[in-house]
């Protein structure tokens, strides 16, 4: 039986090695950094921390500089997020909050309405319906219908001011959404606000618009 040098043992099985290294990078491919408008889209879907993992925590940097670096209000909010529920990164709740404020200031509509929610709910913080209403009522005049659903809400719990319900309730006869539940919900919206108002006052809402 011939027995085969160590040398040749040794290459052959760096060289099986390689190959294998070689085969997963191969198979291994480079994941693309998000445009501005395709990690929106995925934050309106609340599809953004899904899609990080998805990619298998490979944009971590690429997303911390663009958050830090760029100032860009949708990959702060995304880097807020990310550090808030631990999402590739170490959990930082307080910094990932600083991050949401930060894209909230620079007027990101889903930052705003976030924010508004927490307050609402208590979530990470303790519940602050004035400062909830606040940021509810910024992001409802961008089109947020979430948010303005939620601040429907709590107008309907008796938090806010009757002066606000005009605005509202032109931002909601001029939303617009595909979804039959939600269509559903916003009409029974409207006709509670409308109770609450003259005839006059929904009249002129209906005409005016209260959105940016």
């Amino acid at each position: 039986m011939r027995i085969l040098p160590r040398f040749f043992i040794v290459f052959v099985a760096s060289l099986s090695l390689s190959c294998t290294v070689i085969a997963a990078t191969k198979n291994m491919q480079a994941v693309q950094i998000y445009t501005d408008n395709q990690l929106l889209a995925l934050i309106k879907d609340n599809k953004h921390l899904g899609q990080v993992v998805l990619d298998e925590c490979q944009l971590v940097q690429d997303i911390e500089v663009r958050a830090n670096k760029a100032n860009m209000p949708s990959y702060q909010f995304l880097w807020g997020d990310m550090l808030a529920y631990g999402i590739c990164v170490k959990k930082d709740i307080p910094l990932g909050l600083h991050y949401m404020h930060l894209a909230a200031d620079q007027g990101l509509a889903e930052g705003l309405e976030q924010l508004g929610r927490y307050y609402h709910l208590g979530k990470f913080m303790q519940v602050d319906i004035e400062r909830a209403i606040v940021y509810l009522k910024t992001a409802a005049s961008l089109n947020n219908l979430a948010a303005q659903m939620r601040l429907a809400n709590l107008y309907q719990q008796g938090y806010g001011s009757p002066l606000d319900y005009p605005a509202l309730y032109s931002q909601l006869h001029h939303s617009v959404t595909d979804d039959k539940v939600t269509h559903k919900k916003i009409s029974q919206i409207l006709v509670d606000l409308a109770s609450k108002m003259p005839g006059k006052v929904v009249a002129q809402a209906k005409n005016t618009s209260y959105t940016n």
